[in-house]
C-alpha cells in the first residue's frame, strides 16, 4: 500500500503530520497530486477546536495540483495537467444545486464544503476530488500556483461578499477587517465599481495592502474611532454595503452601526459564539437593512471565472503569500499563522 504525507487533525489544539494510503479514484473521482496549498482561518478554527471535525481528518480546503489519475466517468481531462479546485465541490445534481445554491450542496448547511470538514483534505501529497468533471479547472499557462492559490477560497469568499451586497457603481463601502478575506473583498468591491472604499483594520501592513488592493481611505481602530470618522467621511449618511470579514460581534455590529438606512451587511466572517443584534445598531428592525452571509462559490465556472481575473492582470494576490514552508513544516506554520506573527498573510505549502 502506498502512503503519503497529510496534515492531520488530532485533537483542539493539535494538528500534525502523518502517513495515509495514497487514496484510489472511483467512478467521477480524480486523484491530484498537490503542488501548493495553504492555511485558511477556518483551519485555524478547526485546531482550536471551534469548528468540529473528527479525529484523523486531513485538513485543507485550497488546492492547486498536477492530475495524477483519472476515475471512470471523468471526462475533459488529461493526466499531467495543472488544475485548481474549488473549496466548495457541488455535484450540480442535488436540490440546492439546482436551485441555484451550489456552496450548499447536500441540503446541510455548509454542505459543499467538504475538503477538511467531511472528507479528507488538501494539506497532503494527494487529494481525492469527487465530482471531478464539475470541480476541477485547468490552469492558464503563464500563471503560477502562487499567483491562483487564492482562487480556491479566500478569493471567492471575499468576491462573494462584494457580489452578494450587490454593490453598484458609485457605491462608498466599508470592509472591517484586513486579513486575507478582507483585502478579498476590498478588490471585489473595487471590480464591482464602488467610488470610495474605506478599510478598517489595526495593521498598519495590511492596510498598506489594502491600499495596493484598491482602498481608497484606510482606518486604524486603535487611533481613531471607525464609526466616528465613516460617519465623517460620508457626511453623515453612512456607507451602501459594509462587509464584515473577521467574524466577530464587534466588527459586525460596527458594520450595522455605519450603514445607511436600506443599506446591505454582507457578513463573510466565521463567528464561533453567540451573535447578537443590538437594539439600536439594528434600527429595532426598522432600518429596511439587509444581513446576507456568503459562504464561497465553487466548482469549475466559478474558478474559471477568478482565473480570468487573475490573468487579466486586474488583482495581482502573490504578494498576499508572505510566507512559505514544505509539507514537512506544517506545525511550524500552523504556529505561525494562528497567532498571526511577523506580518503573515498568506502561508504556501509546498509537498
Amino acid at each position: 500500500m502506498r502512503t503519503m504525507k497529510a496534515a492531520v487533525f488530532l485533537r483542539p489544539g493539535k494538528i500534525a503530520l502523518e502517513d495515509k494510503p495514497i487514496p484510489s479514484p472511483g467512478p467521477g473521482d480524480a486523484l491530484i497530486k498537490i503542488t501548493t496549498t495553504t492555511i485558511c482561518g477556518t483551519d485555524v478554527h478547526i485546531l482550536k477546536g471551534e469548528y468540529p471535525v473528527v479525529a484523523g481528518l486531513t485538513i485543507g480546503h485550497e488546492p492547486v495540483g498536477i492530475i495524477e489519475q483519472l476515475g471512470v466517468g471523468v471526462t475533459g481531462y488529461a493526466v499531467g495537467q495543472r488544475v485548481i479546485v474549488g473549496a466548495i465541490t457541488p455535484c450540480g445534481q442535488c436540490h440546492p444545486c439546482l436551485d441555484g445554491h451550489t456552496s450548499q450542496c447536500g441540503g446541510k448547511t455548509a454542505g459543499g464544503w467538504r475538503f477538511g470538514n467531511t472528507i479528507d483534505g488538501a494539506q497532503a501529497e494527494y487529494l481525492l476530488v469527487p465530482n471531478a468533471t464539475a470541480n476541477l479547472e485547468i490552469i492558464p499557462d503563464g500563471l503560477t500556483d502562487e499567483q491562483v492559490l487564492m482562487c480556491p477560497d479566500i478569493m471567492s469568499t471575499g468576491f462573494g461578499g462584494a457580489e452578494n451586497g450587490e454593490i453598484k457603481i458609485g457605491d462608498t463601502v466599508v470592509v472591517f477587517a484586513q486579513g486575507p478575506i478582507g483585502l478579498c473583498a476590498t478588490a471585489g468591491a473595487k471590480l464591482k465599481g464602488a467610488s470610495l472604499i474605506i478599510t478598517v483594520d489595526s495593521s498598519a501592513s495590511r492596510l498598506a495592502v489594502s491600499k495596493e488592493l484598491g482602498a481608497d481611505v484606510t482606518i486604524d481602530y486603535t487611533q481613531q474611532d471607525p464609526i466616528a470618522e465613516i460617519m465623517r467621511l460620508t457626511n453623515g449618511r453612512g456607507v451602501d454595503v459594509a462587509i464584515e470579514a473577521l467574524g466577530t460581534q464587534v466588527t459586525f455590529e460596527n458594520c450595522l452601526r455605519v450603514l445607511k438606512p436600506g443599506g446591505t451587511l454582507s457578513s463573510l466572517g466565521v463567528y464561533s459564539g453567540k451573535l447578537t443584534l443590538p437594539l439600536d445598531a439594528f434600527a429595532a428592525g426598522l432600518g429596511d437593512y439587509r444581513i446576507i452571509t456568503t459562504l464561497c462559490g465553487g466548482g469549475k465556472e466559478r474558478m474559471r471565472r477568478l482565473l480570468n481575473v487573475v490573468a487579466s492582470g486586474r488583482v495581482n494576490f502573490k504578494p498576499m503569500v508572505t510566507h512559505r514552508f514544505r509539507l514537512d513544516q506544517i506545525e511550524q506554520a500552523y504556529d505561525l499563522f494562528a497567532n498571526q506573527r511577523d506580518g503573515v498573510l498568506k502561508v504556501a505549502i509546498t509537498p
